[in-house]
């Protein structure tokens, strides 16, 4: 079935100085996408506000979620293939992921978070109170009530792979040790092997496979806003979400953090973004 696209250009998750880059960016990518498969989640243009949660631009953030939802819902009632993200910030996908999971049962799913940060701070321990530091915690049911998954839209710990992480606050990695949080290095990945098995053993017949762009190496791309060196190359990125492919269902995927810093940068990386995205809608892999 073809893959439909949801594009969710939000920017208020970013601490980043450059945060409306990623309007840019994710219009960038749209424009490469055909038309006929894309949804767009009308972005409000106002911060928003924290309501005393310790979440900068709590309020807008919120209402993000709620129409990106109420889109995949309309897209679900229509049928079809699996949906790409594409952001915005990473929180831009708070959504997607929630309803990936929600839409089989328990345990079923597992999240691939290929990203050089965990995003597993909570308001009490994040430096920045960026909401893109804390969205996998959210989805793991620990944020502001407005924010944190519930139910069956709800990730445990076991179902989660950290992959290409080498960026952690100390809250987040003493987090990764008590919850037991599978994580892979980017040296772990050099061939797809380890990453497949790591899913393998959270028992999960279908997988979601999350995107920040910075998981690769800034020699490889440039429109990202918090770059971390020594990342993964786009063979090595390419072949992993192909691995994954070949071995599990897919639950649904997303792109997430390009931030060019204007346009001839952003057709520079273009290629590779359009390389990672046909590694996650190519048909029978």
């Amino acid at each position: 079935m073809p893959t439909r696209f949801l594009i969710v250009p939000q920017w208020q998750g970013s601490s980043s100085s450059r945060a409306m880059q990623l309007l840019d960016g994710a219009a960038a990518i749209a424009g490469d996408l055909p038309a006929s498969a894309t949804t767009t989640v009308d972005v409000p243009m106002e911060a928003g506000e924290s309501l005393g949660t310790g979440v900068h631009r709590l309020s807008s953030i919120a209402a993000i979620r709620d129409r990106a939802l109420a889109a995949l819902t309309e897209l679900s009632a229509i049928g079809g293939g699996s949906v790409v993200t594409i952001g915005g910030d990473c929180g831009a996908e708070l959504a997607s992921v929630e309803h990936a999971v929600a839409s089989r049962e328990p345990g079923r799913v597992a999240l691939v978070w290929l990203d050089a940060h965990a995003d597993l701070n909570t308001p009490n321990t994040s430096p920045s109170g960026a909401f893109h530091g804390m969205v996998l915690r959210a989805l793991l049911g620990e944020a502001p009530e407005p924010l944190a998954a519930t139910g069956t839209a709800k990730l445990s710990p076991e179902a989660v792979v950290l992959a290409g992480t080498r960026e952690l606050d100390d809250g987040e990695a003493k987090y990764v040790d008590e919850a037991g949080i599978r994580t892979l290095s980017p040296d772990r990945l050099h061939t797809p092997d380890a990453l497949v098995a790591a899913v393998e053993a959270t028992g999960a017949e279908a997988v979601y496979v999350h995107v920040d762009l910075d998981v690769l190496d800034p020699g490889s791309i440039s429109g990202v806003q918090f770059p971390e060196p020594f990342g993964l190359t786009p063979d090595e990125l390419v072949a992993a979400i192909l691995a994954l492919r070949g071995r599990f269902d897919l639950a649904g995927a997303g792109i997430m953090e390009f931030a060019p810093r204007n346009p001839d940068a952003a057709s520079d990386d273009l290629p590779v973004i359009l390389r990672i995205l046909g590694a996650l809608t190519k048909q029978n892999p």
